[in-house]
């Protein structure tokens, strides 16, 4: 699945601070750098700083943040206010 920069940032809007660190706490580094590439610089440092400075966290926490931002995507997708391009061939086509 492949959400554009401008989709992205409109998911980021709806997201707290808090869900999207734990979040990525779990993520791989071109997903960290892809989210934090969307955000402001000053909410990107922010988002760094709390990442270096949080302790371990339960496996189950960081699942539940990632749900929390999967379901927020899929909603705004079942709003038309963002399109996910799904690969596969199937899905819609972006022109």
């Amino acid at each position: 699945n492949y959400i554009d920069d401008r989709g992205i940032q409109q998911v980021l809007r709806e997201v707290s601070n808090e869900d999207l660190t734990l979040a990525l706490r779990g993520s791989g580094d071109e997903v960290k750098e892809k989210i934090l590439s969307n955000l402001s610089e000053r909410a990107a440092d922010m988002i760094k700083e709390d990442l270096t400075a949080m302790g371990p966290v339960r496996l189950a926490d960081v699942e539940k943040a990632q749900q929390g931002i999967t379901n927020t995507a899929k909603r705004l997708e079942d709003e038309g206010k963002i399109v996910i391009a799904r690969g596969g061939g199937g899905g819609e086509a972006l022109i």
